[in-house]
């Protein structure tokens, strides 16, 4: 005689996002009533290892063990935990393009993870960048090529599931040929089937069998479905994902937040929308009002028609042997500084440079043009900021500094007639304008590594702001390192 299933809660299929560092008695309640399973955590939730420890236990102790804690952790400028030994990004490793290199560099991110009791990485992204105007993916990439993408994707997963915690590979189908951030607007793909099978879906489709769970893009692809971003897609996320490919890991939404989603449908409708295309969870993040517009919209569909129930108890059963195959646990016997020094040679290992860049003599007088004060953008941390990078190139040079608030307000002819070797930093996500064919001495692209290809100067590109990349690119200055890694996009 076969068991009753156990009623299905809008809460077993939405993840939420709690207010702080500490997990209060309010939402620990509302988490118990509605029966919810899944939580992202954010910067505002992160303060210290220990901290982050008993948050993670105690969401545990109030979801159950099948509970699933997420964070992005991506490595680069996707990293929450300042108190960890920061790990390279992305295209760093596809730079390197050693994939043992990346498989133990992931196998490092997941450890950091457990040794707290998070059991789900977003990451890796498996998004092919061949478009250097990408305002949201760039670096986070491993590259442009896909055969390269899926090379160093199967090692990012292979070390997540090495060490014990569950990866989530995105943006499905692909974010890489994007000109807008899907987290303000809805952006369109305009290929057909065919370029589509050749770029975008090529690192998707080949890891699938390796992948425990995706996450959807809020994207149009119109050749695919001209209604329906691929998040509210059946035609995407059923049709083809799970019928065409036969896929049967989990399938969670992006954040539903998103402009891409928030300013085009309710959240309510959007919930619900997802779950008929295919999702099986999905990401509510936000206010709690706007939470709960979620779960009041699951729970009505449920209630009603507009949610088929035993597709759904098959989606809860994919979260469940999810949980249970990477339990929210703390380990803590893992160490994660033990990975300090491996991951400061995982930074210098793919120091790339575009040109032939020649460091300024040491103990000589440079004029050095950086950023006064990044802000940290969306998914994004800030940048060091310019007087950070002068401290710490004074070890090497007289160091002049120019500060800017935003490029367009430098004057070069001013700047050059001091007549000390120039050195331009840049360290925002985004490529500006105003920097197209200004030419200092040396570059140093310490974020976006496209910004390479718009001043006109040998650089040297270190994919990354993190203080590993800049003791890597101070290496390379003081002629104690070689910069051994290649472009992994067409320069």
């Amino acid at each position: 005689m076969s068991e009753t299933p156990a009623p299905l809660l809008p809460g077993h299929l939405t993840m939420v996002d709690i207010p702080g560092p500490v997990l209060d008695a309010d939402t620990a309640e509302y988490l118990a009533r509605h029966q919810i399973r899944g939580v992202c955590l954010f910067g505002k939730n992160v303060q210290s290892a220990a901290q982050l420890r008993q948050l993670c236990g105690d969401l545990r102790r109030v979801m159950g063990p099948d509970a699933l804690i997420a964070l992005d952790h991506e490595g680069g400028a996707i990293l929450r935990p300042t108190f960890w030994p920061f790990a390279p990004s992305a295209m760093l490793l596809g730079a390197a393009d050693d994939v043992q290199l990346t498989e133990d560099v992931n196998a490092a991110l997941a450890r950091q993870l457990r040794s707290v009791g998070i059991n789900w990485n977003f990451a890796p992204v498996l998004d092919v960048n061949v478009n250097p105007a990408n305002p949201v993916i760039g670096e986070r990439a491993y590259g442009a090529d896909p055969a390269q993408v899926t090379r160093h994707g199967r090692a990012a997963l292979a070390g997540h599931a090495r060490a014990g915690v569950a990866a989530c590979a995105k943006h499905f189908p692909g974010h890489g040929d994007t000109s807008l951030d899907s987290h303000l607007a809805l952006p369109s793909v305009r290929k057909d089937r065919a370029a589509l099978e050749a770029e975008e879906f090529a690192p998707f489709r080949a890891l699938l069998p390796v992948t425990p769970a995706l996450m959807t893009a809020h994207i149009v692809y119109p050749d695919l479905d001209p209604a329906y971003p691929a998040t509210l897609s059946r035609v995407i996320l059923t049709d083809l994902l799970r019928g065409e490919w036969g896929y049967e890991g989990v399938v969670i939404t992006d954040s539903m937040g998103m402009q891409a989603i928030d300013a085009n449908y309710g959240r309510g409708e959007a919930a619900v929308l997802s779950l008929q295309a295919g999702a099986d969870m999905v990401m509510a993040l936000g206010r709690r009002e706007v939470q709960e517009q979620t779960l009041g919209a699951i729970h009505e569909a449920l209630a009603g028609t507009g949610l088929d129930h035993a597709t759904l108890r098959r989606s809860r059963e994919r979260l469940t042997a999810l949980a249970r195959q990477y339990p929210a646990e703390a380990d803590p016997a893992l160490d994660p500084a033990a990975d300090a020094a491996f991951l400061r040679g995982a930074w210098a290992a793919g120091l790339a440079t575009l040109g032939d860049p020649v460091a300024p003599r040491a103990g000589s007088a440079v004029t050095l043009v950086a950023h006064r004060s990044p802000q940290r953008e969306n998914v994004s941390e800030a940048a060091a900021d310019a007087e950070t990078l002068a401290r710490e190139l004074s070890g090497l040079y007289d160091v002049h500094l120019v500060p800017f608030e935003s490029p367009d307000e430098l004057d070069w002819a001013a700047i050059r007639a001091a007549g000390r070797p120039v050195i331009l930093a840049t360290t925002a996500r985004h490529r500006h304008p105003a920097l197209v064919g200004v030419q200092p001495d040396l570059h140093v692209a310490l974020y976006n590594p496209y910004a390479a290809l718009d001043v006109q100067a040998p650089a040297v590109v270190t994919f990354g702001f993190r203080p590993e990349a800049r003791a890597a690119l101070l290496a390379w200055l003081s002629g104690n390192s070689a910069a051994r890694g290649q472009l992994p996009f067409r320069a």
